[in-house]
């Protein structure tokens, strides 16, 4: 099993976090840092590092967290004008803990998520 994550370490209750959802298979709790009204993070409950690291065996997990993500969206109240579902992976996506984790977004406009320009990196 990988190292502890910040993210574990709240679906073991050492951290507090505002927790909308938990069960055998996944957490929910709200973004400390929000980029939304409504932005809550849904995790593993197991860790998993990066999508690069998902297994055969975590499918049933993943798709669970979709669940979940449509069920919040729809108690939080934002599932009939839309929101967004992002999962960043590795450090180019800007993932900044190694816990796969999904952030649900919405509850305003969120705009283009990329812009169309495609820019040359250097």
């Amino acid at each position: 099993m990988s190292e502890d994550t910040l993210f574990s370490r709240i679906v073991a209750g050492e951290i507090p976090a505002d927790i909308v959802f938990q069960d055998d298979r996944v957490t929910a709790f709200r973004d400390i840092n929000p980029q939304a009204p409504t932005h809550i993070l849904i995790i593993p409950n197991k860790i998993i590092a990066t999508v690069n690291d998902v297994t055969k065996a975590d499918e049933a997990t993943l798709g669970h967290m979709f669940v979940v993500a449509r069920d919040l969206a729809e108690q939080e109240g934002i599932a009939s004008d839309g929101y967004r579902l992002l999962v960043n992976c590795g450090h180019h996506a800007n993932q900044e803990v190694l816990h796969l984790h999904m952030h649900l977004v919405g509850g305003k406009p969120l705009g283009r998520m990329l812009s169309t320009k495609v820019r040359e990196s250097s």
